[in-house]
């Protein structure tokens, strides 16, 4: 087990402290000048007043970087950041990106969930005053992952990894709670289990944006690590929130509610149908991976890398319903 696991038994940070020295991504979108220390820092996008996001692209988990999409939101008093990257590398080119933007501190970094593209990059905030925040259950699912994910990102970095690089959250969540970083109120709702079994969301109460993670997607087809049909009943609930702007896990980083929720939800919905007909008709499941295709017009990308596995996760779950 990762020597800071203890910072879920005792609650007490860690006290290492990391200045960005190294950051790796040309900054296009925002022209003020980086500190001397960060002479190059994540490209970002301003997707409303005091919100950026650095948009990812689409690639497999540890077949490419800059995967998902991350970001933060400043405050008066200090920033939040949400999601932090496939590396430590990432992490520090987004703590450059904000030192283009604020010189006020970093204190809240949330993960939305325990995929690698999302929290690798951790380890570039850990320092007095950031607390780590995630779902309840988010310390058991990197603790069962946390072993091989510093496998698979050390054989693609080439060299060895040290085991720091999980960090683990200072502060769970379950249901709901508000944190304030200065005339901006942030809403932290943990989710059933939907995407996977530990999702948060974090929606700016100033600006009303939605930080959704890998609830929604955008182009990307959706990927299955929890529940199909709390997935859709996540998304159901959402949609009755009143939302200007929403950020997803993977896609375009600023779009409506009403115009990113539904690529997903019809993904979902229609995977669904399909595979509880071919249960009712006793069709096996390795029958089902090979026959059930997508259907609709999304055109998602990467389908060929994710589909036959989202319905392996969808038939696991629907052949034991009532």
């Amino acid at each position: 087990m990762p020597s800071n696991q203890h910072k879920i038994i005792d609650g007490r940070p860690l006290t290492t402290q990391l200045i960005c020295l190294l950051c790796v991504v040309s900054c296009s979108s925002v022209s003020a000048q980086a500190p001397a220390s960060c002479p190059t820092s994540a490209s970002i996008v301003q997707v409303t007043s005091g919100v950026y996001v650095r948009p990812g692209r689409h690639a497999v988990v540890f077949e490419g970087d800059r995967i998902a999409n991350i970001g933060f939101i400043v405050g008066d008093r200090c920033v939040a950041v949400v999601d932090t990257g496939a590396s430590v590398a990432e992490g520090q080119a987004l703590d450059c990106a904000i030192r283009e933007v604020t010189n006020l501190p970093v204190c809240y970094v949330f993960n939305t969930h325990v995929h690698p593209d999302h929290l690798l990059g951790n380890l570039a905030f850990e320092r007095p005053g950031v607390e780590f925040i995630g779902h309840a259950k988010l310390p058991r699912a990197l603790a069962l992952r946390g072993d091989i994910y510093l496998q698979r990102a050390s054989a693609y970095e080439g060299r060895a990894l040290h085991e720091s690089i999980l960090v683990f959250p200072d502060r769970t969540v379950t249901g709901t709670v508000q944190l304030d970083i200065g005339d901006r109120v942030l809403t932290v709702r943990a989710h059933k289990t939907a995407h996977t079994d530990h999702d948060i969301s974090i929606v700016d109460e100033k600006t009303r944006t939605a930080f959704l993670g890998d609830l929604i997607f955008l182009e990307h087809i959706p990927v299955m690590d929890g529940s199909i049909n709390g997935w859709i009943d996540e998304l159901e609930a959402i949609a009755g929130k009143s939302l200007a702007f929403v950020v997803p896990g993977h896609g375009p980083p600023r779009a409506s509610w009403s115009s990113s929720a539904g690529p997903t939800a019809r993904y979902l919905a229609d995977l669904r149908q399909k595979v509880r007909a071919w249960i009712a008709s006793g069709g096996d499941l390795a029958s089902a991976q090979d026959n059930i295709g997508e259907a609709g017009s999304e055109d998602w990308l990467l389908l060929d890398r994710y589909h036959r596995r989202n319905v392996g996760t969808a038939y696991a779950e629907l052949e034991w319903e009532d």
